[in-house]
């Protein structure tokens, strides 16, 4: 079992203060679950909430997910409050439109972070915990560039490749603890993650891929016409905690469907065109 029955749940969210998580918190307060969440800014993640939300199951946690120190504090802050953690969102994360070339070391480093290592960071606090309950769920939040690639989007497709391949290892290393693990990748969606406020552009660009910079500027005049709703997004997330039976890679938004059904043939056509050569490379 993974999320209890007998009482409410409490969850541990990342990246809680805007987007899909901001609007994951609404929904599980209103439910009456306990919510432990981090945000780089409390003042943005209440003001986000409203006046009219009820804060009393709210722990918000002002900490930077890549400080190790911070986060175990954190998960033990959110364990004191309210007894335990069973559900944890691994959802911090944001856009960055560039060339591979244009990426330099300092982005690139910025952006692991928080894919990657501030995750990480989270599991070493809350495996051990989830472990000894013989329960929990794990929920990372991915995209379909976590499974497709497209030009400019080398950076935070190689962060979300990065979390796919540890989430796959992760959730074998919990089936026999009773732990659940789960990836979402959204398609578009229409929260702020395009807007020029959230979404990293290169320090400085490089002469030649003009295309790339229409397709920032396309890119940036896209909020409010992405297909996918965070409401929904949310309400999804929880579904899959609640139900318990979600494949481990549960794609949301039909545009992610195609975009995945079309790797999954392009991937096909590579295996089959690559095979006779592949084969040669045996011992013997």
């Amino acid at each position: 079992m993974s999320y209890p029955t007998d009482r409410p749940a409490t969850w541990f969210v990342t990246g809680a203060s805007r987007g899909i998580g901001l609007e994951l918190v609404r929904q599980l307060l209103h439910r009456g679950d306990a919510v432990a969440a981090t945000t780089r800014s409390a003042q943005r993640l209440r003001d986000g909430l409203g006046d009219g939300a009820d804060l009393s199951r709210l722990l918000t946690l002002e900490i930077d997910l890549a400080d190790q120190e911070q986060v175990t504090a954190a998960v033990a802050a959110a364990r004191e409050r309210f007894g335990g953690v069973d559900v944890v969102v691994n959802n911090a994360g944001y856009g960055f439109l560039a060339a591979v070339e244009e990426v330099t070391d300092a982005e690139a480093r910025r952006m692991f972070d928080v894919q990657i290592f501030g995750v990480w960071n989270v599991l070493r606090a809350v495996l051990p915990h989830l472990r000894a309950a013989g329960s929990g769920h794990v929920i990372n939040v991915s995209s379909i560039l976590g499974l497709t690639t497209f030009p400019g989007w080398g950076l935070y497709s190689a962060g979300k490749f990065a979390l796919e391949g540890l989430t796959g290892s992760l959730a074998a290393e919990m089936a026999d603890f009773g732990v659940r693990v789960n990836l979402v990748e959204p398609g578009y969606t229409r929260t702020d993650f395009l807007r020029p406020s959230s979404l990293g552009l290169p320090a400085a660009a490089v002469d030649g891929y003009q295309a790339i910079r229409e397709m920032t500027d396309a890119h940036l005049a896209m909020p409010g016409t992405q297909l996918g709703d965070p409401v929904k997004v949310a309400a999804a997330i929880i579904e899959i905690a609640v139900r318990g039976d979600a494949p481990l890679h549960q794609l949301l938004g039909s545009d992610s469907v195609g975009l995945a059904r079309d790797r999954l043939t392009a991937l096909a056509a590579d295996v089959q065109a690559g095979q006779r050569l592949a084969v040669t490379t045996d011992i013997g």
